[in-house]
């Protein structure tokens, strides 16, 4: 692949990585901790740290200078080779970065066309960390994961302090409590991790997911396994492929009396790249007891709960008019928990640079899969071809050819190999969220 592009340093001039401060309303993770800034400037790279970038997340700018970076007042994008970013760039950024820098960070491409379009024009070399590639080898890099972690944990803790009662059994002299019953629909990494913090908490925890290797994963984590007579629906690299409608509406009928009977309802169903699958009609949420509270991690990506809003509580009357069911839809659940949410996210971006670092110069190998699979653009081309071909559609003409990601799922060992499309964070079954998108999506 042509590397013409590359901003080489001449002797004497380091390369320069910025860590911006996030702007988007209600996002507190940053990209670098002071921890991570070492382990750049072990590379060799020369790190500027925007003024405040960290201070959500518990790191001030006096930590950053501790461990080597300069603090800025604003980043420059132009005077900088790589720019380091949580949330998806604006069009505005991505055309203010040099020819030939390098970008790492979410890139939600599948939402986020014109900023894919200014980057490729612009000529600049974007990462998205969603395009991972699902190997073990890359697992250290892998956002989606680290993120869909504290968004299963987070989403638990969000249910227990809106449900009207204890999750543990507790036997008293003045009447024994029976446990909680939570459900979790999605058994990815969110799923599993809600699975974990709902058992922990004391709760009676029941699962389902139409992806068959889940059924031990769930059991690991203490939870019940909720087996439906449903065909099995496993895309290439662990991921849920969507059902067709009919099995879709069979799905949900078959959930409905298991709705009926939990205390607490999860739903963290993905299937990455697309709009989250419904899982959850109005009538079953409706079927459930009066205090009841319903949980959609895939809220922001049209949401796995019929009715769901992101960063609202809706009060759904119950069916036999007795009461209400609290209708959470989660928004931001990583950045609800910035210090550790930071912590994991700015390794994978540190572990990325590394990999494609040498002597103090980030020159990526596309020979490698890891970064193959994960490169969004390259020398004015998209790579990631389902973007490639959205952009063509949205353009009104056929795809160009471009030498980069084939795929939605997996990854091959060359620059054409395919990698998972996907949106953001915390992703799961059905025909889920991430940043958008039955079944179980992210892992």
């Amino acid at each position: 692949m042509p590397t013409e592009f590359w901003r080489v340093p001449e002797k004497g001039w380091r390369v320069k990585a910025g860590i911006a401060r996030e702007t988007l309303d209600g996002e507190r993770r940053v990209a670098a901790t002071p921890e991570t800034v070492k382990q750049l400037m072990g590379l060799g790279l020369e790190v500027d740290v925007e003024s405040g970038a960290g201070l959500a997340s518990g790191h001030s700018d006096h930590d950053y200078l501790a461990a080597g970076a300069s603090v800025v007042q604003s980043l420059v994008p132009g005077s900088l080779d790589v720019y380091c970013h949580v949330r998806p760039l604006e069009p505005s950024t991505a055309g203010a970065l040099p020819r030939g820098s390098v970008t790492v960070g979410l890139g939600s491409p599948s939402s986020e066309l014109p900023t894919v379009r200014a980057l490729a024009a612009g000529g600049i070399t974007s990462f998205a960390l969603e395009l991972v590639p699902r190997i073990s080898r890359a697992q250290s890099m892998d956002a989606l994961t680290s993120q869909a972690l504290v968004a299963g944990y987070r989403c638990v803790l969000e249910a227990a302090m809106r449900l009207p009662r204890f999750f543990p059994l507790y036997m008293t002299a003045a009447g024994t409590i029976p446990p909680a019953r939570v459900l979790v629909l999605g058994a990815g990494v969110a799923g599993l991790q809600a699975i974990g913090t709902a058992k922990r908490l004391g709760a009676r925890v029941s699962a389902n997911d139409i992806r068959p290797a889940s059924a031990d994963e769930v059991a690991s984590m203490g939870g019940t396994f909720i087996k439906l007579d449903l065909e099995t629906a496993e895309a290439s690299g662990g991921y849920a492929r969507e059902l067709s409608a009919d099995r879709g509406a069979l799905q949900r009928a078959l959930l409905a009396p298991h709705v009926a009977q939990a205390d607490v309802l999860i739903t963290t169903a993905a299937v990455p790249g697309r709009r989250a699958p419904l899982l959850v009609t109005r009538e079953m949420v409706q079927g459930m007891r009066p205090g009841s509270v319903v949980v959609d991690l895939a809220a922001e990506s049209g949401g796995n709960v019929e009715g769901s809003i992101p960063g609202q509580d809706i009060p759904i009357p119950t069916g036999d008019g007795q009461g209400t069911v609290t209708l959470v839809g989660i928004k931001d659940a990583a950045s609800a928990m910035p210090a550790d949410a930071s912590r994991l996210f700015a390794k994978n971006v540190a572990n990325l640079l590394a990999l494609m670092t040498r002597d103090g110069v980030v020159v990526p190998d596309f020979e490698d899969e890891v970064i193959a699979g994960t490169c969004l653009t390259h020398n004015g081309q998209v790579l990631h071809a389902p973007t490639a071909e959205a952009l063509a559609a949205l353009a009104g003409e056929a795809a160009p050819l471009v030498g980069g990601n084939a795929g939605a799922s997996g990854a091959s060992g060359s620059p054409s190999g395919g990698s998972r499309t996907g949106s953001e964070p915390g992703s799961e079954p059905g025909s889920e969220p991430g940043s958008e998108p039955g079944s179980e999506g992210v892992r």
